[in-house]
């Protein structure tokens, strides 16, 4: 899989993501990611990419000419490295507030993907045309404004790649974490087995593997319930029949 980054700050995103597990996986040639600095297409000796608003209004806007051509770069390098057909729409993901949330599904979605584009903004955003030319998707990581869009596209560039197989080392390891199946993750412990007082709970490190499972399903809801009451609602909602056979068999309490 192949990530491009259209950003004004790459070494930001390439600093971020060559530390630990996604370090090691663009190492290894598992995934690739190419930032490509929008400032290098602007049309004026000062490489400024920013102009004020029509209409009035604080702050800058990014312009929409090298938005566009970052763009248009990046296909043609497809077209000419991969033999990407040079007219096809790509992929394009703009992180920004308005968006719809990410989640775990949306990552599933985009690391089916071979090429997949992030759109970072920044100042006050992008003229609103070149967004509707090039952009699929509009993603946010939450209610809140940060200052450009590098931070949430690394965070979509963890969550995807960790998809990918080979990245985790283990596999299992991204079918068990939080949200994969619509619940918070269980809690979990490692050596020493008693620490400050407290023990590591029994049922871990009984070998008995399908009663460790029955335990984590049952954590896993009980953290849910308390922290992500919404995603519990919709979990209990999903799986009915499945709990309630496990409850009425003694394997969970609810």
């Amino acid at each position: 899989m192949r990530f491009h980054i259209m950003t004004l700050f790459p070494d930001m995103i390439m600093n971020g993501l060559k530390e630990s597990i996604t370090g090691r996986a663009i190492d290894n040639g598992i995934f690739s990611v190419n930032a490509v600095n929008m400032r290098d297409f602007a049309n004026n000796k000062y490489n400024h990419v920013d102009d004020y608003t029509y209409g009035g209004g604080a702050g800058m806007l990014i312009q929409p000419g090298p938005v566009y051509d970052t763009y248009q770069y990046i296909r043609d390098g497809l077209h000419k490295n991969h033999n990407i057909d040079p007219e096809k729409k790509l992929r394009v993901i703009y992180m920004t507030p308005t968006g719809t949330p990410f989640n775990q599904a949306m990552a599933e979605e985009f690391a089916k993907e071979e090429d997949l584009v992030i759109l970072c903004g920044h100042y006050e955003g992008i003229d609103e045309r070149v967004l509707e030319e090039i952009v699929t998707d509009n993603v946010s990581i939450g209610d809140f404004v940060l200052t450009g869009g590098e931070l949430p596209a690394m965070m979509v560039v963890d969550a995807v790649s960790r998809l990918i197989p080979g990245v985790l080392g283990c596999d299992e390891s991204a079918i068990y974490e939080s949200f994969y199946d619509g619940l918070l993750e269980y809690p979990q412990y490692t050596r020493p087995p008693v620490f400050m007082g407290k023990e590591v709970p029994e049922v871990l490190t009984s070998g008995h593997h399908q009663n460790i499972e029955y335990w984590r399903l049952e954590q896993s809801l009980k953290r849910t319930k308390e922290r992500r009451p919404d995603l519990y609602e919709k979990y209990i909602v999903e799986h009915k029949d499945k709990l309630d056979k496990l409850v009425k068999k003694g394997k969970i309490k609810m």
